[in-house]
């Protein structure tokens, strides 16, 4: 199995990625990169058996339902402006079940810069031919802080200029908690000091974890929100370590 993990930005130079490869009992990382283009993507992305991508994959269905109404000149559906309604205009389900799992909220893709991310990923998923948005056994959503949460390490202040320390620091932690992952030094050095290449590496155990049935699924009554709206696949607590059973 190869998993590819995508870090997408705006743009390009700040879009990193990585590629792992793996077996029973062990993975090795075949490539991290980083300022990639659209084309590059998809091209990995074609070689690859999983992917997961570090973007929404949709946006709140309420905040479109409202934005389209407005736009067509009918009455805004939403009946008062209270905290509930911003709420929804603000969170997908997905976003609601990360906060409830862990005390993170994602960032808003409908109030927020994210949403420049978001439609780039609407017109990558495009090409992928992915109507499925909940995850649908080749392409995931990742949201690698939350699962950094999950698995016990820092999520928190590693991104940066100013957190490059700490940003090592918690690349240190992660090696030390995959003895069974293999990688140049190159890739090594890559991982631990820009945090577009550690969050691509973060995506493609991710996408490990999904695959491997180790992420939370929306529930029955979820599912149909969760197709159009996007699943953020959360990992299991403690499911790092099982990443590479056979």
């Amino acid at each position: 199995m190869v998993t590819l993990g995508i870090d997408l930005a705006a743009e390009p130079r700040d879009t990193g990625g990585c590629a792992i490869r793996w077996a029973a009992g062990g993975a090795t990382v075949e490539w991290v990169g980083v300022g990639l283009e659209d084309d590059e993507i998809l091209r990995r992305a074609r070689d690859a058996d999983v992917l997961a991508i570090d973007a929404p994959f949709g946006w709140p269905t309420y905040f479109v339902e409202a934005i389209h109404a407005h736009h067509a000149g009918r009455p805004w559906p939403v009946e008062s402006w209270d905290r509930e309604s911003r709420r929804r205009l603000r969170l997908r389900a997905t976003d609601e079940d990360v906060y409830a799992s862990t005390g993170i909220t994602p960032l808003s893709v409908s109030s927020d810069t994210i949403a420049i991310p978001a439609t780039r990923c609407a017109w990558l998923l495009e090409r992928l031919g992915v109507r499925d948005r909940s995850g649908d056994g080749g392409v995931y959503e990742a949201y690698p802080a939350a699962a950094l949460f999950q698995w016990g390490l820092r999520y928190r202040g590693y991104k940066g200029r100013d957190n490059v320390a700490a940003l090592a620091a918690l690349f240190g932690e992660v090696r030390g908690r995959t003895p069974w992952l293999s990688m140049s030094s190159v890739d090594a050095g890559l991982c631990a000091g820009c945090d577009d290449a550690f969050d691509g590496l973060v995506a493609s155990l991710i996408a490990r974890a999904a695959k491997l049935c180790l992420t939370a699924r929306p529930a029955g009554d979820e599912m149909p929100t969760a197709r159009i709206e996007g699943w953020i696949a959360l990992p299991d607590r403690g499911s790092l370590e099982r990443l590479a059973a056979p």
